[in-house]
This record gives C-alpha cells, structure tokens and sequence, in this order.
C-alpha cells in the first residue's frame, strides 16, 4: 500500500548513481554564529570577537556543527524535500576544510554516490550521497559523507 504523505515524492527506483544536486547558497551572518554558539558550541571563536580574532582562525567562525547543519538545510531545502526519506543512518567522513567566517556564503553540490536495495528490507533503499560545500571564493568548507534510507515504489527487486 502506498503512503500517502510520500506518494508524490521521488522513490529509490527515482534516483541514478551521479545525479548532482546544486545546494543553493546561504550567507552566514554574525547574528547566526552567535545565536547557534550560544546555544550548542559557546567555544570563544564562536562568541567573542576579541578572542575570536587572537585565534588560529583570525575572526568570528561558524561552528562546523553549524556548517554541517546549515548544509543539510539546504540539502532538504533543494533535494530531499522532494524524495521519499525516511531519515538519516548516519555518515562518515566528515571534513571541515576551511573556517567559515561572517559574512561568508556557502553553497555547493551534493552526488548521489551509491544506491542498493536494503536484503533485509527490500520495502528501502539506501542512497549515499558525498557533500561538497565551497565558500564565495571556491575553497572547500566541508566535505562528508551521508547514508539515507529511501522508500521504494516496490518491495519487487
């Protein structure tokens, strides 16, 4: 029976091995880096100006907690807001390349790296995709990797 909610989305048989997704882009201000510090990551190169300047980074930086997490809103925001997910099974490979700083705005693509059938659940799909997040400027912000759990239109392999 199929679900309702997710009827008119993409489904596993959907989506192709190296399909790209363009992210979109989102500027990152220092109301965001001090609002997302306070409350998850209060390190004083997230907080404090003064501090954060003294530091290896050399002015005011996103977390990359928040880097990653403003990565995946644009990912839901572009992609899988259209697709019959069931959530996240984790990832690996996560890199925070360069520092995120005020005023910087970052975007990127996302490849669908690998897709199989789950053997014990043929009901799912399991769909890896590589995140390659850049700044204005082209430098590598973040890079990971992310396993989602996709539903099929069939069981039928």
């Amino acid at each position: 029976m199929p679900n309702p909610i997710t009827q008119d989305r993409r489904h596993f048989e959907d989506l192709a091995v190296g399909e790209v997704i363009d992210l979109g882009h989102t500027t990152v201000t220092r109301d965001m880096i001090l609002t997302f510090a306070r409350e998850f990551d209060p390190l004083p190169f997230h907080l404090d100006e003064k501090a954060a300047k003294a530091s290896l980074l050399g002015g005011l930086a996103s977390s990359g907690w928040q880097t990653g997490a403003l990565s995946l809103r644009m990912l839901v925001d572009s992609f899988l807001g259209t697709v019959a997910s069931a959530g996240g099974l984790g990832f690996s490979n996560l890199k925070w390349k360069n520092p995120v700083m005020v005023g910087d705005t970052i975007g990127g693509t996302v490849t669908i790296a690998e897709l199989r059938r789950s053997s014990s659940h043929p009901q799912w799909g399991i769909m890896t995709l590589d995140f390659d997040v850049r700044n204005q400027k082209g430098q590598p912000v973040l890079t990971m990797r992310l396993a989602n759990l996709i539903e099929t239109r069939s069981a039928a392999a």
